[in-house]
């Protein structure tokens, strides 16, 4: 292990950037930046917790976004109440097989490694597991780069809808999953946004 800023009584403000140097502080009072004045934390506070809160959420949100109806459509008389996995074999047996990768991937392996991944972080935190920091850091970035796209497959959907609209051919209306969906991919992205990656170098360096 190298020498942290930690270690040397360093903090770096999480506003502005800006390491300081930390001193004794009274009783009750905070250590502060001393170019914009904000709290200085050696970590997120409450990010485990708060990871875990809206992580626990977006699992049971999970569930009825992919088991409810995410559309309501009629078509030449037709009605159907899709859910995202009916909805993705439908696009297969028309031919339609990219929108239906688009969708299956944003829909239902991006949440759901996110929610993986992150399980995986936080049980790795209590176990205070030394195993490859350096690989869950960058597993860790790699999910919640990707995890923007998990509205891809809502836009996917939205230009095949405005075509069929077009023509003339289809009525649609949102389903109740789709509001659930919104709701997972907000709380995952909120959830490791608020995961702080630095917790995984902790148990490295107590056992230094």
């Amino acid at each position: 292990m190298t020498s942290t800023a930690l270690a040397n009584g360093l903090l770096r403000c999480h506003a502005c950037g800006r390491l300081s140097r930390t001193r004794p502080m009274q009783e009750g009072r905070e250590a502060r930046c001393p170019r914009c004045d904000a709290p200085l934390h050696a970590r997120i506070p409450s990010s485990v917790a708060r990871t875990w809160s809206l992580l626990l959420g977006a699992y049971v949100c999970y569930v009825p976004a992919n088991v409810l109806a995410v559309s309501h459509t009629i078509s030449f008389g037709d009605a159907s109440s899709p859910t995202i996995l009916s909805g993705v074999r439908g696009f297969l047996r028309d031919g339609d097989i990219l929108v239906a990768a688009l969708i299956f991937f944003a829909s239902i392996v991006v949440p759901l490694l996110k929610l993986v991944v992150l399980t995986w972080m936080l049980l790795s935190l209590h176990l205070r597991s030394r195993w490859r920091p350096r690989d869950r850091t960058a597993t860790f970035r790699l999910v919640r780069a990707i995890g923007r796209w998990s509205m891809l497959d809502l836009f996917v959907l939205a230009v095949v809808v405005g075509l069929l609209r077009l023509q003339n051919i289809v009525t649609f209306d949102p389903g109740p999953a789709a509001a659930w969906f919104g709701a997972v991919v907000v709380l995952t992205m909120l959830a490791a946004e608020s995961f702080d990656p630095r917790l995984l170098w902790d148990a490295l360096e107590d056992a230094a």
